[in-house]
C-alpha cells in the first residue's frame, strides 16, 4: 500500500465536453494514471468554474452547444495565461488545428483518439510547463528598449504602457528571441524552438511570424529584429531581467 506521505497529489483535469459518454469514459480511464477529472458540459459552466482555481490542465472540446472552444481558448489565454490547454475535437482539419494553437492551445488531439494517447499528451504539456517555469524562474519579466515582456503572463508592454496582444506563434517567437539576444538564429533553428505540437510548419511560417511581431514592436525597418542574409535573424537588443 503506497505511503500517503510520498504519493504525489493527483493531476487535476477539467474536461469540457457535451458528450456524456466521453465524460464518463475519461473520468474512469484517467483515474488509475493519477488524474482526477472534473467535468462540465458547456462554455457557460466553464466560465463559472475556472475562476475558482484548482485546475492543472484543461481538456477543451472545440464543438460545444453554447460557445465555440476557440472563443473559450482565447478567453482563457487572457484570464489564465499559464493554464495548459489541450483541445479535443472531431474537426481534425489543418485550419481548425492551426486556429486552436494560434489562439493559445498547448496541444490538439482529434477525435476519435486513444485514451492512452491523451495521458501522454497531458504529461507532455505539464512537463513543458514545468521546464518553462524552471528556466524562467529568475527572469519571468524581461525588459528591452523600453519594452516589458512577461513570459508567464504572456504579456508584452510597450514603452508607453500599452499592452500589446500576442498570438501563440508570436509569443513563442518572442520567447526564443529574448532567450538568445545578439545571437544569429537560422530559420531552421527558430522553427525547431517555436514549432507547436501537431502543426506542420515551414521556414516561411517563421518569416511571417517575424513580420507580424515586427509590426507589433514598431520595428518596420528591421532594426530590433535584424535579418541576416543567408543566416536567419538576430534580436538586436540588450535584455534585462
Amino acid at each position: 500500500m503506497p505511503d500517503p506521505a510520498t504519493t504525489p497529489p493527483p493531476i487535476r483535469c477539467l474536461l469540457v465536453d457535451d458528450d456524456r459518454e466521453i465524460r464518463a469514459l475519461l473520468v474512469d480511464y484517467l483515474l488509475p494514471f493519477g488524474m482526477a477529472v472534473e467535468t462540465v458540459s458547456d462554455g457557460t459552466t466553464l466560465r463559472q468554474r475556472l475562476p475558482q482555481g484548482g485546475v492543472d490542465v484543461l481538456l477543451l472540446d472545440l464543438m460545444l452547444p453554447d460557445e465555440s472552444g476557440l472563443t473559450l481558448c482565447q478567453w482563457i489565454r487572457q484570464t489564465l495565461p499559464a493554464l495548459p490547454v489541450i483541445m479535443l475535437t472531431a474537426q481534425g482539419d489543418a485550419l481548425s488545428r492551426v486556429l486552436g494553437l494560434e489562439l493559445g492551445a498547448d496541444d490538439y488531439l482529434p477525435k476519435p483518439f486513444e485514451p492512452r494517447e491523451l495521458v501522454a499528451r497531458i504529461k507532455a504539456v505539464l512537463r513543458r510547463g514545468r521546464a518553462g517555469t524552471a528556466s524562467a524562474a529568475a527572469s519571468t519579466v524581461l525588459h528591452f528598449q523600453g519594452w516589458r515582456f512577461d513570459r508567464v503572463q504572456r504579456q508584452l508592454g510597450a514603452p508607453d504602457g500599452v499592452m500589446v496582444s500576442l498570438s501563440a506563434a508570436e509569443y513563442r517567437l518572442m520567447c526564443a528571441l529574448v532567450d538568445h539576444p545578439g545571437q544569429a538564429l537560422s530559420r531552421e533553428r527558430l522553427l525547431e524552438i517555436t514549432r507547436a505540437p501537431g502543426v506542420e510548419a515551414s521556414e516561411r511560417s517563421i518569416d511571417l511570424a517575424v513580420s507580424r511581431l515586427r509590426g507589433k514592436l514598431g520595428d518596420s525597418e528591421g532594426v530590433l529584429i535584424r535579418t541576416l542574409r543567408g543566416a536567419g535573424y538576430l534580436f538586436n537588443a540588450e535584455v534585462r531581467s
